[in-house]
């Protein structure tokens, strides 16, 4: 059975300065959590259909990896999608509003080992979703950030 963690969050930037700090790899690894690396499979980073990325759990020796790929891009929409000891999708959408946007971030998984799914209701389930919240709180402040930043405004 899947299961769904959705979170969102009121932006004071465009639709388009939000977008970019999910398709611009510096900008992610600044509202990423720490442990989380994000690195493209292949010589470039790309949000493009098909691109191929991977994110890492910086746990020393293991490093559990999630593989994804983009299954879905539209202007405003990334969603990846993973097969591995997660099975899923990582949907983010900019949804403009008169002053700012709103960004939504569902992530829709099933776990299909059962001892890793217990373990991970056991003991990870609630620091994840936490962890989303928090995320999302960076990702805010970040793309705030970029709104007074004339390096990135356009």
């Amino acid at each position: 059975m899947s299961q769904v963690l959705e979170q969102s969050i009121k932006i004071n930037a465009p639709a388009t300065l939000v977008e970019q700090c999910l398709t611009d790899l510096t900008l992610m690894h600044r509202w990423l959590n720490p442990v989380l690396r994000c690195e493209p499979v292949g010589e470039v980073w790309s949000t493009e259909l098909g691109s191929r990325s991977r994110f890492m759990i910086q746990i020393p020796v293991i490093k559990p990896t999630l593989n994804t790929v983009v299954i879905e891009r539209q202007p405003g929409l990334i969603v990846w999608g993973f097969k591995g000891f997660f099975q899923g999708s990582d949907r983010w959408e900019c949804q403009p509003l008169p002053q700012g946007t709103l960004l939504i971030n569902r992530f829709e998984f099933k776990i299909p080992n059962p001892v890793v799914s217990w373990g991970f209701n056991t003991f990870a389930a609630s620091w994840t979703k936490a962890d989303m919240e928090a995320q999302l709180k960076r990702f805010k402040r970040v793309a705030e950030e970029l709104v007074r930043s004339p390096k990135y405004a356009k």
